[in-house]
């Protein structure tokens, strides 16, 4: 067998129904290099029996034994057994077309900046349709198509799919891997390779078909809640090369808003002012901070930037909008958090 150039880490649990279509949408794939390392975490179903025919079809599938530690536990096991200059993540119950592996190989191999690459995803379930919530996310997703584009909106939400990246390896392990912790283990990762200094995007062109179910941990894990991905943000923004050492003017007083404020406080921000467009709210204080409304900005200041942390479809648009008639900057000025 020739020398992997991609190991895929593909951790399962429970997924004897779909697992080994997984794996062998990888197998058949254009790249032939690659080595899929497979971690039953502790299955009580048939996905030890469903693994095992595979690797004795195919010696390119290794089986190894998770334990039932969870899922950051089986990537750090199966991360240690790679030895080739790039890794993929793959999930148990998803679909990786043709050329994701090869696409994204190509895509790093041309520019030594990316840490890794996601693809444009293709969302699918077979018991209802896919949520208006989901197809947004991922159509926003799809759009994140370069280094530049993904900077800029990298606290709006985790910016690529977990499944569909393939990563160096070298920037994966001296950034530590992904991390055991209260929170989106992912997203965490992104932030802290782009905090390092490393650039990612997603490649424009749908390489994965990405299952939705009520069984996602996304939906199930509490690690996922909307609380932690807010902590999340705030780790990276406060230490972030846009906003360190300045003060902050929070767009938001909602429930995001004030969890983001007071997250930002714990990492050492300072915010001075929240804007907001109630008339109930315009004119008071909260935790003794003033809420004024847009027109008070004027033009932006060097000395401070505003995080927009207004979660409602739409209305992070309409804010773009009314910064940028400002003259405030995407980026330098401001930056979007919801």
């Amino acid at each position: 067998m020739s020398p992997p150039v991609v190991t895929v880490l593909l951790p399962a649990r429970n997924a004897e129904r779909t697992v080994a279509r997984a794996v062998e949408s990888l197998l058949e794939g254009t790249l032939r290099e690659i080595r899929v390392v497979t971690v039953d975490d502790g299955s009580t179903d048939g996905t030890r029996t469903e693994l095992e025919r595979l690797a004795a079809r195919d010696d390119r599938v290794e089986v190894l034994d998770g334990g039932g530690r969870g899922l950051v536990a089986a990537l750090g096991l199966a991360l240690s057994k790679a030895t080739s200059p790039y890794v993929a993540r793959m999930d148990a119950d998803d679909e990786a077309l043709p050329r994701r592996l090869e696409a994204s190989v190509a895509a790093l191999e041309a520019d030594a900046s990316l840490a890794g690459v996601g693809t444009g995803v293709e969302m699918f379930r077979e018991d209802q349709p896919i949520s208006p919530s989901m197809r947004a996310y991922a159509e926003w997703l799809n759009g994140l198509t370069t280094p530049e584009k993904l900077h800029l909106e990298r606290f709006i939400e985790s910016p690529v799919c977990h499944p569909s990246v393939c990563l160096r390896r070298e920037a994966v392990v001296a950034a530590g891997g992904w991390e055991h912790g209260d929170f989106p283990e992912d997203y965490e990762l992104w932030l802290r390779l782009i905090d390092r200094g490393w650039r990612m995007r997603n490649l424009p062109e749908v390489l994965l078909r990405w299952r939705d179910s009520g069984e996602r941990l996304t939906r199930t894990d509490p690690r996922y809640a909307h609380k932690r991905f807010i902590w999340v943000k705030a780790r990276y923004l406060a230490r972030s090369r846009e906003v360190a050492g300045r003060p902050l003017v929070v767009w938001g007083t909602g429930p995001g808003g004030l969890t983001l404020r007071r997250f930002l406080l714990a990492e050492g921000a300072r915010v001075e002012r929240f804007i907001d467009v109630h008339p109930r709210k315009v004119g008071t204080r909260i935790h003794g901070i003033p809420v004024e409304p847009p027109e008070s900005l004027g033009a932006p200041q060097e000395d401070t930037h505003l995080v927009a942390a207004v979660g409602v479809r739409g209305i992070r648009d309409e804010i773009r909008g009314t910064l940028t008639a400002l003259g405030w900057t995407e980026g330098m000025h401001f930056t979007c958090a919801a």
